[in-house]
């Protein structure tokens, strides 16, 4: 920011990410003055990726976390396409759905009972969502029958977005409405004086809340701030390739990678998982990996142009769930973190119930328990290799 400028804000956001810039747009809509700090650019971190898979939790063992998703999926078509109209850009959304290839006897067996608890959990007769066991052979025009030698489940409700047209839209909602500042780290918060500490210690910036929402790298900050290590990052990595003609196909999830067509004429693949890492490049030899696993089940990848590779450190809290709400010991200090591979179809409703939590009101679908500070915090933090 530049030097000697003095503002003030009803809430200020660390990190331009899906996290950040979804508050932040939830934020402006409940009326609240704004400022989002981004330490790099828009979209620098994971948020910036290529894969944008929107894949459902299992019907099965349900629980608060599950329902809540499944809430947040059914409503994400209607908060982007009010999005889209409101900027005028594409988020590359649609509700693709998704094949799971049946490699055994006991997983289709395990299947065909998730597909009767699907009637109970994801209600069909009110959503139109599916969940059916097909028979070996079935879509095989896609999915290679070879992968599949025990049928397939075929799932409607898994959609995809396009992760850099979603945020691009976000951005230019919180441009037009707030103020987004890029190359302006966070590096703690004086809560007496209400001061938001930047990098450049030159700026001030007043607020009455702070959202830490820098995905991998606010761990670090929040383990400065609380005394607290809840997290790590994972290094990811995927690919785009050219997908002409592959465009009305359902997203695959075999072999632990998504293969996801978007309707630019592009298909994704990803995505690796990586504890340790060195750098946030991609690395060639995983890209190779990446295409040769992927046409080993869906031969129409099979000579296709590599366009892009792209590789990220995601957030993950070493309970797995998202960290979302007040920071220990604080009062006006927030964080919502720890999305990993889900942040994108849940980002619009986690951003509604923090906004809630802040400012007073009920949200849509409150968060659950597991998401809340008291789970990853104190006698319930897991360390790292809990």
């Amino acid at each position: 920011m530049a030097q000697g400028q003095a503002a003030s804000y009803d809430i200020a956001i660390a990190g331009a990410g899906i996290f950040g810039l979804s508050i932040a747009t939830a934020a402006i809509k409940a009326g609240q003055r704004v400022v989002v700090c981004e330490a790099e650019t828009v979209g620098s971190g994971s948020s910036g990726g290529l894969l944008g898979a929107l894949m459902p939790h299992m019907p099965a063992r349900w629980n608060p976390k599950k329902e809540f998703q499944f809430q947040a999926l059914l409503s994400l078509e209607n908060h982007v396409r009010q999005l889209e109209a409101e900027t005028g850009q594409s988020v590359g959304y649609s509700r693709c759905g998704r094949i799971l290839p049946l490699t055994t006897t006991d997983k289709l067996e395990h299947h065909l009972e998730r597909a009767e608890e699907s009637k109970l959990r994801w209600h069909p007769d009110k959503t139109g969502f599916t969940y059916a066991v097909e028979p070996a052979g079935s879509r095989a025009d896609w999915l290679s029958a070879d992968a599949a030698p025990f049928g397939i489940v075929y799932e409607t409700l898994a959609a995809r977005v396009s992760p850099r047209q979603y945020l691009s839209a976000l951005s230019a909602f919180v441009r037009k409405h707030a103020t987004l500042v890029e190359g302006a780290r966070v590096t703690g918060f004086d809560e007496a004086a209400g001061r938001v500490e930047l990098e450049d210690d030159q700026s001030t910036l007043q607020t009455g809340s702070l959202i830490l929402a820098g995905g991998f790298s606010t761990f670090e900050l929040v383990e400065q701030l609380t005394g607290e290590r809840i997290g790590r990052g994972e290094k990811g990595q995927a690919l785009i390739l050219d997908g002409a003609g592959l465009e009305g196909y359902p997203a695959i999830y075999c072999d632990g990678l998504y293969v996801v067509p978007h309707d630019n004429g592009t298909v994704a693949v990803g995505s690796t998982s990586d504890r340790e890492f060195t750098d946030t490049h991609p690395a060639p030899g995983r890209s190779r990996e990446l295409i040769e696993r992927a046409t080993a089940f869906c031969p129409k990848l099979k000579d296709r142009l590599l366009i892009k590779d792209w590789a990220g450190i995601r957030p993950r809290c070493h309970k797995r769930d998202p960290l979302i709400g007040k920071l220990p010991g604080y009062e006006n200090l927030f964080v919502a973190t720890g999305g990993f591979k889900i942040s994108f179809g849940i980002a619009h409703q986690i951003a509604d119930a923090l906004i809630a939590e802040i400012i007073g009101g009920s949200a849509m679908h409150e968060l659950p328990e597991t998401f809340q500070p008291a789970h990853h915090f104190g006698v319930n933090r897991l360390e790292a290799d809990g």
